[in-house]
């Protein structure tokens, strides 16, 4: 089989001007690429190792906006990005820092492990985490 590569993740905003705003200036995405779709149009954002396609939402939220970390059901529960310091983060983003959740410690299980959850402009959770390092020898996935 082919290498798989991760490609993209899909936003659906209400603003997505805002959103692009957001992502460019406090995560480092670029333009990668504007597909016209009638009155409307797809921007695809290219950055921290991702891209992010955003779309322009045309009916209004059905549900709640998530709380915490993220919806409980299944879902995207939200999209994370590793940061040097988590406070000097947030001070950067100053107003644009929407906190949802924490920021929390989880020392107990990695030292230095900290993360805070935040709404991006169109109230999609986004995860700021510091500190996280793999599991040297993790469990195996048992067998069917």
């Amino acid at each position: 089989m082919p290498e798989i590569c991760f490609h993209h993740i899909s936003l659906t905003c209400q603003d997505p001007i805002a959103v692009e705003r957001f992502y460019t200036k406090y995560f480092g995405f670029k333009r990668a690429r504007v597909v016209p779709l009638g009155d409307r149009q797809i921007v695809f954002l290219r950055g921290a190792g991702i891209r992010l396609e955003l779309f322009q939402a045309t009916e209004g939220r059905p549900i709640p906006l998530p709380e915490r970390d993220g919806y409980l059901w299944p879902s995207v529960r939200n999209i994370s990005f590793e940061v040097d310091d988590i406070d000097a983060t947030l001070k950067a983003m100053g107003d644009d820092a929407r906190i949802a959740f924490g920021p929390l410690d989880f020392q107990d299980f990695i030292p230095g492990w900290r993360s805070v959850w935040l709404w991006d402009p169109t109230s999609n959770l986004v995860q700021l985490t510091q500190g996280y390092v793999d599991q040297e020898n993790p469990p195996p996935l048992l067998p069917e």
